[in-house]
């Protein structure tokens, strides 16, 4: 499968699988039981380890099919040792038949995306002439098909590149972002997939943020987003966002959110080397780690201590896997004991070694990524080794550490 990359490097990998294998094991669906996401069946904790896979930009067409046949790129997936998918997509895609009606070889055309569509019809003819919205289905179905969880992320509104202050699809009420279309687009696909159990979570919305953020309207839009999904599809875990681009859930610590929806809530963070504290080259590591790492425990993992402790997910961290960024070197230090200490589930970014199309370029690289610009090889196996620590299970469910930050 990786037929370049080295036989000592491909032991290491499979023998990486091979320790993990067992957490695969799991029955479906999935609840919350205290701060622990569990197996509804057994009542046995499972650890989401997930890796991010975009669909949600301008295309709408899952990345990296021009490179690979699927069943191949998800295949690499599971060997590098993760257990789910956290698949994005834009709210457009559902509620729009201008947009989720063209089929991905239009989606390309509109664009001028000849070799991405000619790659397409080599790797994965059989989506060419599907509707974006078949396309994405087919994604699904194909990883559901080698034993991985997904989560199905809401990362926009209007398909484009994510995360800007003031893009219009910030906050509800901006621009792209109409509250009722929102839960629209929410019941759609929790209607959709309902009955897929590989569908084990739906992520209400990616990175809240701008001038219009405000309490009132994070908390009723926030409920009945939550609602829809769970009174659609109650077997998905629902997962809440904060504001400020995913890092500010202080707020619920004096007022919570007041839904469990029968044990289904789970919230979400995410934490990147530019978020919080900034001085990770110009002040002692220890120093501005522990600063990152008490403002990480106040606006966000708070949530999974005390009486009414409940699941979070680190739905997104990472770094450029090239090593040439200090910072991102220095924070991922950091982050690794932090989160290992916590034992959080977890969504690394990214699996997608290029685009389609970003922000105005035909293919660009994407330097985050756990594979390489062609999706052949692993960026860097050193990079998948450090990572298992936060792929173990460090702690159970009967854990004396359930109460612990």
């Amino acid at each position: 499968m990786f037929a370049k990359m080295g036989m000592k490097t491909l032991h290491v990998i499979l023998l990486i699988f091979l320790s993990l294998f067992g957490a695969f094991c799991y029955s479906l669906p999935l609840s919350t039981r205290g701060r622990w996401i569990v197996d509804s069946e057994t009542g046995s904790r499972v650890k989401l380890t997930c890796l991010n896979w975009a669909a949600h930009i301008d295309t709408m067409v899952t990345e990296g099919l021009h490179t690979q046949p699927i069943k191949d790129i998800v295949a690499k997936v599971t060997l590098m040792g993760f257990n789910c998918i956290r698949l994005t997509y834009a709210t457009f895609m559902w509620t729009r038949p201008d947009y989720g009606n063209k089929t991905v070889a239009q989606s390309l055309d509109s664009m001028n995306l000849t070799q991405a569509r000619e790659g397409i019809a080599r790797n994965n003819p059989q989506l060419l002439n599907l509707s974006l919205q078949d396309a994405y289905e087919a994604v699904v179905d194909a990883i559901g098909a080698n034993g991985l969880m997904l989560v199905l992320d809401n990362h926009v509104s209007k398909p484009m590149w994510c995360c800007a202050s003031e893009d219009g699809n910030g906050f509800f009420g901006d621009m792209f972002f109409d509250p009722k279309e929102w839960i629209e687009g929410l019941t759609q696909v929790a209607s959709r997939f309902k009955g897929k159990p590989q569908v084990v979570a739906m992520s209400m919305r990616n990175e809240l943020r701008g001038p219009r953020q405000n309490l009132p309207d994070w908390y009723t839009n926030m409920t009945e987003g939550a609602k829809a999904i769970h009174s659609t599809n109650p077997d998905v875990l629902v997962l809440v966002s904060g504001l400020n681009f995913d890092l500010d859930l202080s707020f619920l610590n004096t007022t919570p959110f007041g839904l469990t929806l029968d044990n289904k809530v789970v919230y979400e963070a995410h934490w990147y080397s530019f978020d919080f504290t900034q001085q990770w080259q110009t002040q002692p590591l220890n120093r501005v780690c522990g600063q990152c790492a008490d403002e990480f425990q106040r606006e966000a993992a708070f949530l999974i201590t005390g009486d009414n402790a409940a699941p979070l997910i680190l739905s997104e961290f990472g770094v450029d896997v090239r090593g040439v960024n200090q910072d991102d070197n220095r924070y991922f230090n950091c982050l690794l004991p932090t989160v290992a200490d916590k034992d959080l589930d977890w969504a690394l970014w990214t699996l997608q070694g290029s685009y389609y199309y970003r922000e105005g370029k035909a293919g660009p690289e994407e330097v985050y990524s756990v594979l390489d610009y062609n999706w052949d090889k692993p960026r860097d196996p050193k990079y998948l080794e450090r990572l298992t620590i936060l792929q173990q299970t460090i702690q159970g469910i009967m854990s004396s550490s359930l109460t612990e930050s």
